[in-house]
């Protein structure tokens, strides 16, 4: 039986059913391990850097306001550097973002997102991270 078998039939049991008169069926295993899945993932970023670009606020079609800002940070042991977007979605982080000046010291924490959308040259995205704290350092 695999291991995925295993923890399907042990939800079954933690929910009352009889895994012996139940046969477990490949959507169920999906299932499983779909919820397997989401237990173990974790999301969660923590980065300090220099602010390289002011905010920006930006109004979607759907009506939602966003603040947009890039923080750089230099690489460990590594020559060079790395240009990340900041995205702020509620009024505290995107007036937090908007007072940020450039060059000063910031640790954002939050989840990164793949965002994507429709440019003049067809499909684009980019890599951001939704911050869900920022404070200046």
């Amino acid at each position: 039986m695999s291991s995925n078998q295993q923890r399907v039939n042990q939800r079954v049991n933690q929910n009352g059913g009889d895994v012996k008169s139940a046969p477990v069926t490949k959507r169920a295993l999906k299932a499983a391990a779909v919820e397997l899945d989401s237990e173990l993932a974790l999301n969660d970023v923590l980065l300090r850097g220099r602010v390289s670009s002011l905010a920006v606020e930006k109004e979607l079609p759907s009506g939602d306001k966003v603040m947009e800002f890039r923080i750089v940070i230099a690489r460990s042991n590594e020559e060079g550097f790395d240009t990340i977007d900041i995205s702020a979605w509620s009024s505290k982080l995107r007036r937090t973002a908007g007072s940020l000046k450039s060059d000063q010291w910031v640790e954002v924490s939050g989840s990164i997102k793949r965002r994507f959308w429709r440019g003049a040259t067809g499909l684009a995205s980019r890599w951001q991270i939704d911050a869900s704290e920022i404070s200046r350092l």
